[in-house]
């Protein structure tokens, strides 16, 4: 046998166009009484010091024999092998099951932020571990101020360290970090030393806002909540505003919505009052600026915070806050009837 049998072979399986032919010809080069055996047996009749050097040629030529017959065969199998594979193919839905649903603060804190972004608002989120300065100091409530104690704050160190009792932490650090002009809103958990009862828990949430402008009234901020609530409930959601003290914004305001479980005629969840305060608003105070090293000569703004976990009852009908943190599968959602 020549070496150039896999010149050969090549313009031979040309030829080639069965399987059946194939074994054939891997017979005559590779089979028991092929070319490459009878190469292999002539390795003997050679001087010993030539063997090496033949029986390493005829090992090369017989891998290139093998990869080629190989290759070929790959060829002739692959139309039989894809009709194979369709005949047995199943039809296969790869649409994995729906399982479990965003859970109903999410999907309301997703609600806002679309709204606030639509108006030109950033989305903004910071520590829930939180220093003194920035939960209470730069909202102009200094240590001695006796808002402090409604807040029952729950300390990691005292006196600077804390979990934040409401997210105006995050506007107190969007006014010294950022120049105005600026509207931010910020969502997020916040934590009191609470007694937990159905309006109320030591684990909830808030969604702050806070814009800064060359000039801003309470006409801009009641307007602004007129159109969220309206965005969120429905045309027919019942609001009033009542004047209430906050130490960082003067004047200051409470928006309380018509109670959605008894519509204003009075139960527990309300309190027997007929409303829910749903936030807290009003304009800066000039105080708050100037911490900030925010002229108020030049600037004005207004801020407001909202109990994000009764937005989520309200818009799901759900009368126990206890219920968002309790891990009950039962609440799914479902689209608001704009009842309220």
């Amino acid at each position: 046998m020549e070496n150039n049998s896999s010149e050969k072979l090549k313009s031979e399986l040309e030829q080639i166009d069965s399987l059946e032919n194939l074994t054939a010809l891997e017979k005559k080069y590779l089979g028991s009484k092929g070319k490459v055996k009878e190469m292999l047996k002539g390795i003997g009749k050679l001087p010993p010091e030539k063997r090496k050097a033949r029986a390493i040629v005829i090992q090369k030529e017989a891998q290139v024999i093998q990869a080629m017959l190989t290759a070929k065969r790959k060829i002739l199998t692959a139309p039989q092998l894809g009709k194979k594979l369709k005949d047995q193919a199943e039809n296969l839905d790869f649409q994995l099951p729906k399982i479990g649903h965003l859970h109903p603060i999410t999907q309301t804190i997703r609600e806002l932020n679309n709204f606030f972004e639509e108006m030109g608002y950033s989305v903004m989120e910071d520590l829930e571990l939180e220093t003194d300065e920035f939960c209470f100091q730069r909202l102009n409530v200094p240590p001695d101020h006796p808002a402090r104690a409604m807040q029952d704050t729950l300390y990691i160190k005292e006196p600077n360290y804390l979990l934040r009792t409401h997210t105006s932490s995050i506007e107190a650090r969007v006014l010294e970090k950022y120049s105005p002009p600026l509207k931010v809103v910020s969502p997020g958990k916040v934590y009191r030393n609470e007694k937990v009862n159905k309006s109320n828990h030591f684990v909830f949430h808030h969604y702050q806002g806070v814009v800064v402008l060359p000039e801003v009234s309470l006409k801009d901020l009641f307007g602004t909540f007129t159109k969220l609530f309206k965005r969120l409930y429905g045309p027919k959601t019942v609001l009033r505003y009542r004047n209430k003290y906050y130490p960082e914004v003067e004047p200051g305001a409470g928006v309380d919505m018509q109670c959605f479980n008894c519509k204003g005629k009075g139960c527990r969840l309300c309190k027997g009052v007929g409303w829910i305060e749903m936030g807290g608003a009003g304009i800066i105070h000039p105080q708050v600026l100037k911490m900030a090293g925010i002229d108020p000569n030049k600037w004005r703004g207004f801020a407001f915070g909202l109990g994000l976990d009764r937005w989520v009852m309200a818009k799901y009908k759900i009368s126990d806050i206890r219920t968002l943190l309790g891990g009950n599968l039962g609440y799914k959602p479902f689209e608001n009837e704009n009842t309220l």
